[in-house]
């Protein structure tokens, strides 16, 4: 007897639901690859960015912060004109910009503070959360501390200190929002737990 079309048949089922997963599995590792491509260039953009333009401009290391400050600005205002969705990438800038003040012997801390404070300071310029903008901008900026050996305790301090000395401008629940959000990136550093956010105001 034939089976009607419409019946169900396992081992149809089955081979459906292979040819699925692999789908799904295979789309998500090129996925993944591209994502870690576009990251991986936007680190590239940012530490060239501040590197080349010392160099154009003769200027010395410590005026690496303005130049830092001027990179994540520019990063804001494409978001302005080019969508939100363009913050996503905070992370990677967060990271090249530590690169790019390390590698020219500027202020790495000073760095870490300057961008976490243009970060939110950005993001509530143009309506986005910015206690994700700022948790996603500190782990750039620890992980790109950690990979340039400079001190990560220290460094992680200034950027959640500038993250939420800039919240404090732009009102109560961004504070409370930031820091929040920032304990849980500092955790699972090592001895920072308890030094590095800002005691709270009783």
């Amino acid at each position: 007897m034939r089976k009607s079309e419409s019946a169900y048949d396992p081992d149809i089922h089955a081979e459906e639901s292979g040819n699925a997963q692999r789908t799904i599995k295979e789309g998500m590792i090129n996925g993944f690859q591209v994502i870690n491509q576009v990251e991986a260039g936007l680190v590239d953009l940012a530490r060239h960015t501040v590197s080349d333009t010392m160099k154009a401009t003769g200027a010395v290391a410590n005026e690496a912060l303005t130049v830092a400050s001027d990179v994540f600005r520019g990063v804001i205002a494409a978001a302005r004109e080019a969508g939100l969705g363009l913050l996503d990438g905070t992370k990677s800038i967060a990271k090249g910009i530590i690169f790019g003040v390390s590698g020219v012997g500027g202020d790495v801390k000073g760095a870490a503070a300057q961008t976490a404070r243009d970060a939110v300071k950005g993001a509530a310029d143009v309506g986005a959360d910015v206690a994700i903008v700022a948790k996603r901008t500190v782990d750039g900026i620890v992980e790109a501390a950690a990979q340039a050996g400079a001190n990560v305790n220290e460094v992680a301090r200034a950027a959640v200190n500038g993250a939420i000395e800039a919240a404090g401008s732009v009102g109560e629940n961004a504070v409370k929002a930031v820091r929040g959000t920032l304990t849980s990136v500092v955790s699972g550093i090592r001895d920072i737990e308890g030094r590095v956010l800002p005691p709270r105001n009783k």
